[in-house]
């Protein structure tokens, strides 16, 4: 028998199949659960006392939790347009440097690193470990330490997990996500069983104005927008989605709704069996709700709810990763973070810097304090890459976009985020102003680090030697195939 000759097609198909690079594995099916199971997190869980303890009244909360979802459209539609024409993973990072510049997006990526990844993850590691552990010392509170154990334990799983496989975080997060949804299907059926049944009592005198004060009311979007966040990730994965001019918009359209409704649902679902005092009295709405609904079995809601954090933990940590990889690759921060696991195809050393922060945050403990600590920074450039988009419409006008928005979009997703911003500052100047500095801190270390003229040629020879040292420790190397 003969045998049969390898082609050029063949020769390099096998040399692609060989090389080291992110693949497109994220199916539009495993967008929409990143999406829908990042967002859904603690959030839900948590932040409904945050959200009505500074809007004052039941009726303008509601109406705060929509105004939020309507907010987060808007946002994940602007994201959607711009993470269709340019085509890099990346999310805030990338959009920033290609529309303003490398010095915002600098400051964006120092913020992400020292603050908003691990005071955001911390937020809802520490909710994990709550939930998780609290039904256990019932009636009492579970111990600070033992939270905090068990959210170290959770997060150093997740990242394992993350270094691991791409595959198999992407089916871990499919999984989970069905089962936050189940969380969020056992509250609202019977909250909402009982509003059919005529308990209406809770949303008497909804908009009472004697507890209202609108300097609070950015804090609680603050809240509220924690709750939602999540739905820029799926433009950190830009190059691992298949097909992504379609697969981008489907994800953020179809996650954002079902988000929406069911957080709107969730909400009425609390306040129809819980007053307003009890919801403010409460370290964990969840639970509270379902010890007066579920009866013997409302043990299940706080395990669920757990999970769902642990869910949304790998959705947060498997796209963050991206951003630091993506930076590395444009010369922002050091070549080793751009580099790729030779046998598992994951971006080994993102992954493993993110640990030591996170696990800091997680000592610090205080949620709210953490909450207000980093979004001051997250919104600030979140409008930014908005206003980012809109001229970089208007100077590259012919630039091909296949999801393009009205300009109004982007618009007002601009001046909600910087109004919220700048309301915040007035509203808590201490976290914000704290966020603002660790923020700007970020210009010596540009200015030192990024323009490398500066930096003294020793310094640069020992720093590449370690880098070497570390690339044999950890088996990695740089990507070999473009993949946008």
């Amino acid at each position: 028998m003969g045998t049969s000759k390898e082609t050029p097609v063949d020769r390099d198909t096998k040399k692609k199949d060989d090389s080291v690079y992110l693949r497109r594995k994220i199916t539009l099916l495993r967008a929409i659960s990143l999406t829908v199971g990042t967002i859904i997190g603690s959030g839900i869980f948590i932040s409904p006392k945050g959200v009505l303890k500074n809007s004052g009244n039941i009726g303008l909360s509601l109406i705060i939790w929509v105004a939020c979802g309507v907010l987060s459209m808007f946002g994940a539609l602007s994201y959607a347009d711009i993470g269709t024409t340019i085509k890099k993973s990346g999310g805030h990072y990338i959009y920033l440097l290609e529309t303003l510049g490398p010095l915002p997006a600098f400051l964006r990526l120092w913020a992400e690193f020292v603050m908003i990844r691990p005071a955001n993850i911390a937020v809802v590691t520490l909710a994990f470990g709550r939930y998780l552990i609290e039904p256990i010392f019932v009636p009492c509170n579970a111990p600070a330490v033992v939270v905090k154990l068990i959210s170290v334990i959770g997060i150093a799983c997740i990242i394992a997990l993350n270094c691991w496989s791409v595959s198999w975080s992407a089916n871990f997060q499919t999984a989970f996500t069905a089962l936050k949804l189940v969380a969020l299907v056992l509250i609202i059926v019977p909250g909402i069983n009982t509003l059919v049944q005529g308990h209406n009592e809770n949303f008497q005198n909804a908009f009472d104005t004697s507890s209202l004060a609108l300097d609070k009311i950015p804090l609680a979007f603050y809240s509220g927008m924690f709750a939602f966040g999540g739905w820029f990730y799926i433009t950190f994965v830009t190059e691992e989605i298949i097909n992504p001019e379609r697969n981008i918009p489907l994800t953020v359209i179809i996650s954002l709704t079902v988000v929406t409704i069911g957080y709107l649902l969730a909400n009425v679902a609390y306040y129809t069996i819980l007053t307003a005092e009890e919801v403010l009295g409460s370290d964990a709405v969840a639970v509270s709700f379902a010890e007066k609904t579920l009866g013997q079995f409302s043990p299940v809601i706080p395990i669920l709810v757990a999970m769902s954090c642990f869910g949304a933990l790998n959705g947060g940590i498997f796209a963050s990763s991206r951003m630091l990889f993506a930076a590395s690759r444009e010369n922002q921060w050091p070549p080793l973070f751009a580099m790729i696991h030779i046998r598992r195809h994951t971006p080994l050393p993102a992954l493993i810097l993110m640990t030591p922060l996170i696990i800091l945050m997680i000592s610090i403990g205080d949620l709210y304090g953490l909450l207000n600590f980093y979004s001051f920074s997250r919104w600030l450039f979140m409008g930014l890459v908005t206003l980012g988009l809109i001229i970089h419409s208007h100077r590259y006008p012919d630039l091909p976009r296949p999801f393009k928005v009205p300009m109004v979009i982007p618009l007002i997703f601009t001046i909600m985020s910087l109004f919220i911003v700048g309301m915040s500052l007035y509203s808590d100047p201490i976290n914000t102003g704290i966020g603002c500095a660790f923020t700007l801190s970020g210009l010596p270390v540009y200015y030192l680090t990024v323009q490398k003229s500066r930096l003294p040629r020793q310094f640069v020879d020992v720093f590449n030697r370690l880098t070497v040292k570390l690339q044999i420790l950890m088996e990695v190397v740089p990507q070999e195939i473009k993949t946008y």
